[in-house]
Parts: C-alpha cells; structure tokens; sequence
C-alpha cells in the first residue's frame, strides 16, 4: 500500500468555533433554521455547539494539490471522503468542489466514498486507495486508519504544506510518556520518513528515495524491529524482549543508505 491523504488542515470541525452554553444571540440565529425546532427546549446550560466551516477556496486548494500529486506521481485516481449524504452543505461543498477542480485533470479519476463505507472498504481493498481527499475530521480519522494498515503510527509521515512555508513530521507528533526512557524506545521511522517527503518537497527527490529504500530495506529484512513492529508492549522491559531502541534502529537505517 503506498497511500496519500490530503487533509484541510485549518477549518471543518476543527476550527475551533464553539460554544458552551451558547448565548441568546447565537441560539436565535441558530433558530432561523427549521431544524434547529428540535432544539429549541433544550436549555443553554444543557448545550454545546461546534460549527463545521467549509470555505470553498480552502476546498479547492486542497483538492488541487490531491489532483496535482495525483498527476505527478501516476496514480490513477482521487477519492474525496465525506459524507454529503448527512453533511449536504459542507461535505457537499468539498465534493461539488473536488467535481471542479478534477476537470482540469482529465488523466485523474476522481471517485466519491462516504467516510464509514472507506473505513470499512479499507480494511477489505486498502490497496484499491492511493490519493484521498478529505476535510479535517475526516482526514484526521482517515490518516490514522491507514496508519494502522502499514504497520502503527511509527510509520506515518506528514507535512503541514502552507503557500510559503511547509513543517514537516511524524503524524504521532510528540511521545511525553517515554520522553525520560534512556534509551528511548521510540520508532523513529516516521520522522525519518517525514525528512524524506520534505527533501521531495524541496526537489530533491534522489535523496528522498534513497532514504525511503534504506527504511524498506531494514523492514524488509525484519532482524532489527522496534517495540511497535515487534507487537511489544511499550516501556524498558521491551528492550529485553528483543525490541531495539531508537538509535539502533537509525543506525540500521544508515547501515542500508546507498
């Protein structure tokens, strides 16, 4: 499996505009709409709210770079995950979106998967799914399944891609409760990985190969494995149950650097 997923990072459900215990000015505007009538004997105190937000140029942004990848790389399709069924105005924009952006790239099919039906498919066909687009949420949920399906989150890279500046890491992010294991047990394929998608970021592509090879190499060969890849439980007692720790494991990855 060689999966990509373009996740909107900065609105849908994670755009941060909530409230608890809405005040009067937002429960009567929520009131103008008539589904809202369900709610309305609820008392604030009782509430919290998340708005979802789709704005189409952040749509079509994201949906362009999916197409582009997509393009650049030989895939043969694009797969927007929501759910427009429910969610008829933004998941519906995101799609309607997708459908625009995608007839500027007539050598890119674009396929539309509801976000349950896609958890479900991947555990069946994973390898049906290259490029997949996705609202925030989705993505989120998405990103992480996939991880699953590859091996863990210690193999899962990401890049958070702006207009002029790219940040590029593990999508596990930190890990606090083995921050003060000396040695530290972590799996350090991920960030490795995330140098790698970022020296292709910037072009340089040859390296980033390179580097990709040599981590395949090492867990192909399966002799030097992390807790994770060993199905360890996490901690110092992995180590002596045959788990090796994060710089045997970069050294391994060095050892196969060609």
């Amino acid at each position: 499996m060689n999966a990509v997923i373009f996740r909107q990072n900065t609105e849908g459900l994670y755009a941060g505009v909530e409230w608890t215990h809405p005040s009067k000015v937002v429960r009567d505007a929520l009131a103008t709409h008539p589904k809202f009538k369900f709610f309305e004997k609820t008392p604030s105190e009782e509430m919290a709210l998340s708005v979802r937000i789709i704005t189409r140029q952040a749509a079509k942004r994201i949906a362009t770079a999916a197409f582009e990848y997509a393009k650049k790389h030989g895939c043969k399709g694009v797969t927007v995950c929501e759910k427009p069924n429910v969610l008829r105005e933004t998941s519906g924009m995101m799609e309607e979106v997708a459908k625009e952006v995608a007839k500027s790239y007539p050598t890119v099919k674009l396929w539309s998967v509801n976000i349950d039906a896609l958890t479900m498919w991947l555990t069946k066909n994973p390898e049906e799914y290259s490029v997949i687009l996705a609202s925030n949420l989705f993505g989120d949920v998405i990103s992480d399944a996939f991880a699953g399906l590859v091996g863990g989150l210690g193999f899962a890279c990401s890049g958070n891609i702006g207009d002029e500046v790219a940040v590029f890491e593990p999508t596990h992010g930190s890990a606090p409760k083995y921050a003060e294991l000396t040695p530290s047990i972590v799996n350090p394929i991920a960030t490795i990985l995330s140098a790698a998608m970022m020296l292709e970021h910037i072009g340089e592509t040859e390296r980033a190969q390179r580097i990709d090879a040599a981590v395949a190499a090492v867990v192909r060969e399966g002799k030097v494995r992390t807790y994770d890849m060993a199905r360890l439980t996490g901690g110092p007692k992995a180590l002596s149950q045959g788990a090796v720790n994060t710089h045997q494991m970069t050294d391994a990855i060095l050892a196969k650097l060609k």
